[in-house]
């Protein structure tokens, strides 16, 4: 197949006019293999973007990846996909090592197929500081456990792409060297302060987990994990809901860590994409009203947010005033990067599959492929 007429987007360019070769499940710059069927979509008025990658979300459509079912996860997958989203990276809670194992031993087995892509488990938990837990279980909350996530990698695969930490606690440094190999080691649900956070950067860790959400905030004397990511060279997750962070903090959280460094994640729980009700995320009940979803027995705690991630990058650019470029690249490539299937995921270059979006200037979807398959 060939598209023509799209504005194509490029990771290096930004948007660009020309046409896009497909061949079986790939994208490909050859064109005599794309011309085999002769097939010509016409993208005319349209804008061809990657399939969008979620690194941090927990559920959707009535179910929660912690469900450690493949019903749940094929639920997921196929709202994801639908929803624009062609790789998914779930994140599960905070339980103990029984009930993520069993999480992992589902996740091994799930078979893609159908639905957005399973390319990794993004451990949330339960290394993180109970004086910063938000809406995790503080029951299961354990000190940092080299053994304990390698016997997890192992039940799952290889497929804990991220792994959350707060630097603070004890054995912490100890556990980022011991894994770092294995897996992307980042900050979160945490106390740190600014030496802390820069001493775990500098034995491996490299990203942080919904940047300002869950740790100590950017002051003048103070300037905690926020600061030692920026000068450490780390990349962040932003949740833009507009509900977890203002639009003026989006803004800046672009112009500081620049593009190539942000990551748009949604962090969506189960009620994503139903009315109105009681829910639960992690064992806990969650009282959800309009876009906002709160422990309902403590009100005043977020537990995570109602929107997938296509809609979080719609609000980056209409609501935020992200450039559209960029807010591709955060919520495509940059995710993909982050956990290493950049070679398949996240942009439009040779070798890739074929998971994309034809979108109009409203960036609403107007046709979908994912792996060369028209939706």
């Amino acid at each position: 197949m060939i598209i023509q007429n799209a504005k194509v987007f490029d990771v290096e360019k930004g948007f660009e006019d020309r046409p896009i070769y497909l061949s079986g499940e790939f994208i490909t710059d050859d064109v005599k293999s794309a011309q085999s069927d002769g097939k010509i979509l016409d993208a005319e008025g349209l804008m061809a973007i990657p399939a969008l990658v979620d690194i941090h979300f927990h559920g959707c459509d009535g179910v929660d990846f912690c469900d450690g079912t493949e019903a749940s996860i094929a639920r997921i997958a196929a709202y994801e996909l639908k929803s624009g989203i062609g790789a998914i990276c779930p994140a599960t809670m905070t339980y103990d090592e029984e009930r993520i194992g069993q999480i992992a031993n589902a996740a091994a087995a799930h078979q893609n197929g159908t639905g957005a892509d399973l390319v990794g488990i993004n451990m949330e938990g339960p290394f993180i500081s109970m004086k910063k837990k938000g809406a995790q279980n503080g029951a299961f909350i354990h000190k940092p456990d080299a053994q304990m996530f390698k016997r997890l990698q192992e039940k799952a695969g290889g497929l804990f792409k991220l792994c959350s930490l707060a630097p603070e606690e004890d054995g912490a440094e100890a556990f980022i060297r011991a894994v770092k190999e294995d897996t992307v080691v980042s900050l979160a649900h945490t106390c740190t302060d600014y030496d802390t956070a820069c001493r775990a950067f500098e034995a491996g860790a490299s990203h942080v987990t919904h940047l300002y959400n869950a740790m100590p905030g950017l002051t003048h004397r103070e300037p905690g994990p926020i600061a030692a990511a920026f000068e450490k060279g780390a990349t962040a997750e932003l949740i833009a809901d507009g509900i977890h962070i203002h639009p003026a903090m989006v803004r800046l959280t672009f112009s500081l860590f620049g593009d190539d460094r942000v990551v748009l994640i949604s962090d969506s729980m189960m009620a994503t994409g139903l009315p109105d009700g009681d829910y639960e995320l992690g064992g806990q009940a969650v009282t959800v009203h309009g876009n906002k979803a709160v422990l309902t027995n403590e009100p005043q705690t977020i537990a995570g947010s109602v929107t997938n991630l296509m809609n979080c990058m719609r609000n980056s650019v209409f609501s935020m005033g992200i450039p559209l470029e960029s807010a591709v690249k955060a919520a495509a490539w940059n995710p993909a990067k982050v956990i290493g299937v950049e070679n398949r995921y996240g942009s439009l270059g040779s070798g890739c599959y074929a998971n994309l979006l034809l979108v109009n200037e409203k960036l609403e979807i107007v046709q979908q492929l994912q792996r060369g398959r028209l939706l």
